[in-house]
């Protein structure tokens, strides 16, 4: 640049510089902003800030960058008037940028805060999903334990209901073994009463065949109550 501003044209190559870098001030100033407003509005997640962050950094190194060169030409001018004007310039670019600067970090510490508390905010949501998840397995496991308790009693009733059942067939086949050996003896002495003793034989098969189905029953009942305990056994374990 030393080489340009000794050219006999100077003064007008200083003011194509001069020119120049106040566009590139200008332009710079306008995205730095643009990218403060960007990060004031960024709602996360905090890769976005930091990838904000390094464009912006590198924005505000490459806007000083410039506002020294300016500075440098002023300090090049050869009237004292111009050389007051720029550097005056300079300055208020200088201040512009310190505030820029406050700007961005006040920018990214509000932008920090909100991401944490927009996160704060999810962890808690989620735990409080959890906590209701956890509030109704709890709510299910306390029916499903009524549930068994409930099909449990059911199942003892049936059984005690089963048994009795079971008693009576037994009295009644007792009462008739006993009616069987009467009728054996009358046989010995009464002959003659072959058609009675028949008929009794009829009844006392249709009383057996009424006990196998009673114990068929019975047997599957037990059966069945053995396979429902299990069950709520195995749900209760696991």
């Amino acid at each position: 640049m030393s080489v340009i501003l000794g050219k006999p044209n100077k003064n007008g190559s200083d003011n194509c510089f001069i020119e120049m870098e106040r566009k590139e001030i200008v332009n710079l100033n306008l995205v730095v902003k643009a990218l403060i407003q960007d990060i004031q509005t960024c709602a996360g997640p905090r890769e976005v800030l930091n990838e904000m962050n390094s464009e912006g950094r590198g924005k505000i190194a490459a806007l000083r960058k410039h506002i020294d060169r300016l500075e440098i030409l002023a300090k090049e001018q050869d009237t004292e008037n111009t050389k007051s004007q720029l550097l005056a310039e300079v300055e208020n670019y200088r201040q512009q940028l310190t505030s820029t600067l406050s700007a961005f970090r006040k920018a990214n510490v509000a932008c920090i805060l909100n991401i944490e508390k927009s996160n704060k905010q999810e962890l808690f949501d989620i735990n409080m999903d959890e906590a209701n998840l956890r509030h109704r397995q709890r709510k299910d496991k306390e029916g499903l334990v009524k549930m068994s308790s409930d099909v449990t009693e059911q199942l003892l009733s049936i059984s005690r209901h089963l048994s009795e059942t079971t008693q009576r067939s037994a009295d009644t086949l007792g009462t008739l073994v006993t009616s069987s050996n009467a009728v054996d003896s009358a046989q010995e002495e009464m002959n003659t009463m072959g058609s009675v003793i028949s008929q009794s034989g009829k009844l006392l098969s249709k009383y057996g065949r009424r006990e196998f189905t009673d114990k068929l029953l019975l047997l599957f009942a037990f059966a069945f109550f053995l396979a429902c305990v299990f069950y709520i056994v195995q749900k209760r374990m696991f």
